[in-house]
């Protein structure tokens, strides 16, 4: 799947069938969807219109920009930021999209790969930095 992200033609010459892959992670993708929507239908025992609106899709690719789209945790942060947001700015009603808006942009121009991305990239800098640091140990021919 990396692959054909990062370059379809590229797999296709390899000889990937990528239709085929693509294929399977749609039905992946929309039964896992089709499972999340249907556990909170049981759990809430209520189905709302707003669940069905345009928003909510929105709000689910602002939790996985946020968070980060290459990472497995990156979506658990992201969803915890946002909805620990609208929770506290509940008493700015009229307000809360329009700051997770703002945060949306910040995060897009500060945090190219989402907060939990910057984060993993941020610590490989530091260990690589660390690692070039590092004093090369000599041998005993050198030091003779």
């Amino acid at each position: 799947m990396r692959a054909i992200r990062d370059n379809e033609p590229r797999a296709i010459s390899l000889g990937y069938r990528v239709n085929n892959y693509k294929l399977m992670v749609y039905i992946l993708s929309s039964a896992l969807a089709g499972l999340a929507g249907s556990v909170k239908a049981v759990a809430f025992q209520v189905v709302t219109l707003s669940d069905l609106n345009w928003v909510t899709s929105g709000e689910a690719l602002l939790i996985l920009i946020l968070g980060g789209l290459q990472t497995l945790i990156g979506p658990v942060v992201g969803a915890i930021l946002i909805v620990s947001m609208a929770h506290y700015l509940a008493t700015y009603a009229e307000w809360v999209l329009m700051i997770q808006g703002m945060v949306f942009v910040l995060v897009v121009l500060l945090f190219r790969k989402g907060i939990v991305g910057e984060f993993y990239a941020w610590l490989e800098r530091r260990a690589l930095r660390a690692a070039n640091s590092m004093p090369i140990p000599m041998t005993k021919k050198e030091e003779a």
